[in-house]
């Protein structure tokens, strides 16, 4: 942000965020306006936050300086913070619908796609051969590093790094057994490329186990998904179904959970295992 006029974006964004909360939403779109304008990477997350409020266009996807700066700041504390206050218990259940599923099954190796601090590569170690975490921010793997779990950790864009695994021709494209992706769809609103890559990278018989956030399904409309109060994508149960038969996924497991709590509210959402199609 060295060539960003900070002082000015913090002074339009916190202006945005007072605004908001005294319930003036169009001048504090103004100051979220003003925010991107200074800063077009949108580290500050302006235009989630326009989405929220109905008064910007539906991003396909959190921006990702917001995303890295965000999980950046709150590495040390993520875990406190996701598991101790917002009750966050979705890895282990993640390993409790594997385990349901497939209970003697052992894996080669697993993709982790938006590892963060480690919490999934933990709670499947027992199961796996080979894990490799992949997470944007470098704060959260270094957390997830001093777990000493994963067998390799990469920094960057989960869907980046899924398009530069490159397809051999063979229907064993990756090598990857197991995929999960846990707490990762909330910033992701078109999930069309992920999953086709995902689908892709999947062996034959490899499983897709990942977490999502949603909404009551009138809520959504004609749309696949948005992003909601929180400033967090929400995606419909039949787009994610959808997309997973689209790609060659048969699900094996669908179930709406309690994600996490947000000032003692229950957040929903899905949690969902897929198996790759012969």
């Amino acid at each position: 942000m060295s060539e960003i006029d900070t002082d000015a974006l913090a002074e339009a964004y916190n202006r945005g965020l007072e605004l908001e909360k005294a319930g003036q939403k169009a001048e504090a779109a103004e100051a979220y306006r003003q925010a991107l304008t200074i800063d077009p990477d949108d580290h500050a997350g302006a235009s989630v936050r326009l989405a929220a409020m109905g008064l910007g266009p539906q991003p396909d996807k959190a921006p990702v300086a917001y995303v890295a700066t965000l999980f950046d700041q709150h590495a040390a504390a993520f875990e406190k913070i996701l598991v101790d206050d917002l009750g966050y218990a979705v890895p282990m259940m993640v390993r409790e619908m594997i385990v349901q599923y497939q209970p003697e099954r052992r894996f080669t190796r697993m993709l982790d796609l938006g590892c963060g601090t480690g919490l999934t590569g933990i709670a499947m170690a027992e199961k796996v051969d080979n894990m490799i975490g992949v997470d944007i921010s470098t704060g959260m793997l270094d957390e997830a590093y001093d777990k000493d779990v994963y067998d390799d950790l990469y920094a960057g864009d989960v869907v980046e790094f899924l398009r530069d695994i490159e397809d051999d021709g063979t229907g064993e494209e990756g090598g990857w057994d197991l995929i999960v992706s846990t707490d990762v769809l909330p910033y992701l609103g078109e999930l069309d490329e992920k999953f086709h890559h995902v689908g892709r990278c999947l062996d034959t018989k490899g499983l897709f186990a990942f977490s999502s956030e949603t909404l009551p399904e009138d809520e959504f409309g004609d749309a696949s998904y948005k992003v909601g109060r929180l400033q967090r994508f929400a995606h419909s149960e039949r787009y994610v179904r959808a997309l997973l038969d689209a790609n060659g996924m048969d699900v094996k497991h669908f179930q709406m959970i309690i994600v996490r709590t947000d000032e003692g509210k229950p957040i929903y959402g899905h949690l969902v295992l897929a198996e790759k199609r012969a």
